[in-house]
């Protein structure tokens, strides 16, 4: 793969990205709503019930997408006005989703779900028994047997003519609100969400195409100007012109994750929701401190789940006693980045083992576990990453079939997608360059940052920086004739000087404002050895 990497130009990069899309869409050319299988159902249900002045329940998901879904709906409700429960179950009490153990606590004529409840099977016959409507919006992939609820709306279901199927549980939960607004003749501007809308679509990785990257464009911007308290704390802790879709990813994204992870999401809804900047820091810098704590637990959890590592395996099953529920998904993350296999973590808590699954290359990880629920209590994801739970007894098996099912994916489906675009003369790299790179911004799922090669180059100088010393400063030199050498950025790796003084790797190009001053910044993606 390396040796065929050809040489490019500024110009050939201009090319290759502008060949990724087509015209750029405007918000105007939104598909309606009503596209939506039970849309516009599920929006005369409840602009009845808010006519009628019904009891309403919203039950939200602990993640990034539940959390910004849940905010919306409950800011959209708030300035109706009109009063909503809004549940955000525990992870570690709850369990996921509307349950019937969350049922317990709900008082309500109407429940509706955000980023859950396509396979609330249990849930929507408890409802029905109670006499309460049950409206689901999901984005999630359905089972063969669906809820028995009053409206199902997702973009999965075989029978939805929604022309665009990729889109997360907060863009399902808008687009149903704008049917809402327009029953109920309400004068409220459906734009003013794109901030929320847009952390969600990162955040749940969610293709940045089509109407994707449009909305992620708009909600960018909209963070910059809003008066939206949260949106004015994470410009402000960005402290940047420009906000990109990753520096959402990786700075803002962790930090909301981190409450339902960790405690509990409402922590994070309450920074969302926040009515006045204060409130909105507060929660800002207790998400701080909790994913911090986050990433403690989750080094040490994942050097516990390496040595567990079957290498023989194509799926890497570990399961651990009481590993923090919260972060085994970051931890599959780490083990599927180091010996590039899918990878399954589960933490085990007396006779039972919950977990998550993270997927790498074309590998199916939702069909390779679908094809073994027999050994499972229950399982729901996608393609890419999967949430599944299981007996103690059942483990050793489940690992043994699901690799046996491994089998047959061919070996090429496991090769990770990591598309190097070119080799880039370190000369050209410049403010030019990255005033072309802007062009074509959002990156993300589906429009990636280039990815740029360096083969063979001289490492001049490294040094450890960080607190803990755990990242890189490696200075290189590309040619051997070249006087001018250039900085990579290596995080979270301890780089050692080689034997050779060469390194060959991949690396993406980020903008860096430090005090006024914008420059060009490399960042290492992936350190390739010799044999490669």
């Amino acid at each position: 793969m390396l040796n065929s990497t050809p040489h490019i130009t500024k110009s050939d990069l201009y090319n290759i990205l502008a060949s990724r899309f087509d015209a750029e869409k405007k918000l105007s050319q939104i598909p309606n709503p009503s596209l939506l299988h039970d849309a516009d159902k599920a929006a005369k249900r409840i602009a009845r019930a808010i006519t009628n002045k019904e009891r309403i329940t919203l039950v939200g998901d602990y993640d990034v997408d539940g959390v910004s879904s849940t905010a919306i709906m409950v800011e959209f409700f708030r300035q109706i006005p009109y009063p909503l429960e809004a549940i955000i179950p525990n992870r570690f009490n709850d369990g996921y989703g509307v349950n019937p153990t969350v049922l317990q606590r709900v008082d309500a004529d109407l429940v509706i779900t955000v980023d859950n409840g396509i396979t609330a099977v249990a849930a929507a016959d408890i409802c029905k028994e109670r006499g309460i409507d049950l409206i689901i919006t999901d984005h999630h992939t359905p089972s063969e047997t669906l809820p028995d609820a009053y409206a199902i709306v997702d973009p999965k279901l075989p029978e939805c003519e929604y022309p665009f199927k990729d889109i997360c549980g907060a863009q399902v939960a808008w687009l149903l609100l704008a049917l809402v607004k327009k029953e109920l003749e309400l004068a409220i501007d459906m734009r003013q969400f794109l901030d929320l809308l847009a952390i969600a679509i990162i955040a749940d990785v969610m293709p940045l195409v089509d109407i994707n990257r449009t909305l992620v464009k708009e909600g960018l911007k909209l963070i910059t100007t809003s008066r939206r308290p949260a949106s004015i704390i994470i410009r402000d802790f960005l402290d940047k012109t420009n906000i990109s879709s990753e520096d959402i990813a990786f700075m803002i994204a962790p930090r909301i994750n981190s409450a339902g992870r960790l405690e509990d999401a409402s922590l994070a809804l309450e920074f969302y929701t926040a009515s006045d900047t204060h409130t909105a820091y507060k929660q800002f810098e207790l998400l701080g401190q909790l994913n911090e704590l986050r990433k403690e637990t989750e080094a040490q959890t994942t050097k516990e789940a390496t040595e567990y590592v079957q290498e023989q395996d194509k799926i890497i099953v570990v399961a651990g006693e009481s590993w923090h529920e919260g972060i085994v998904g970051i931890t599959a993350s780490r083990l599927v980045d180091r010996f590039e296999k899918p990878a399954i973590v589960l933490s085990i808590n007396e006779n039972e083992a919950k977990g998550s699954a993270r997927s790498i290359g074309n590998v199916s990880i939702y069909k390779l576990i679908k094809e073994n629920e027999h050994l499972l209590t229950k399982f729901g994801g996608h393609k890419m990453a999967a949430g599944l739970g299981l007996l103690r007894e059942d483990i050793d098996a489940f690992r043994e079939a699901i690799n046996k099912s491994a089998q047959t994916v061919p070996t090429e489906d496991f090769l990770p997608l990591e598309q190097l675009t070119g080799i880039l003369k370190t000369d050209e790299i410049d403010l030019e360059l990255l005033e072309l790179l802007e062009q074509f911004e959002p990156y993300g799922e589906a429009n990636l940052r280039p990815s740029f090669l360096l083969h063979e180059a001289e490492v001049v100088t490294v040094k450890l920086m960080g607190a803990d010393k755990s990242h890189s400063r490696i200075e290189i030199r590309q040619y051997p004739h070249q006087r001018k050498t250039v900085e990579l950025i290596a995080f979270r790796t301890v780089f050692e000087m080689p034997a050779d003084r060469k390194i060959t790797c991949s690396y993406s190009i980020a903008k860096n404002e430090f005090n006024g001053r914008v420059s060009p910044q490399l960042l290492v993606k992936k350190i390739y050895n010799a044999a490669n």
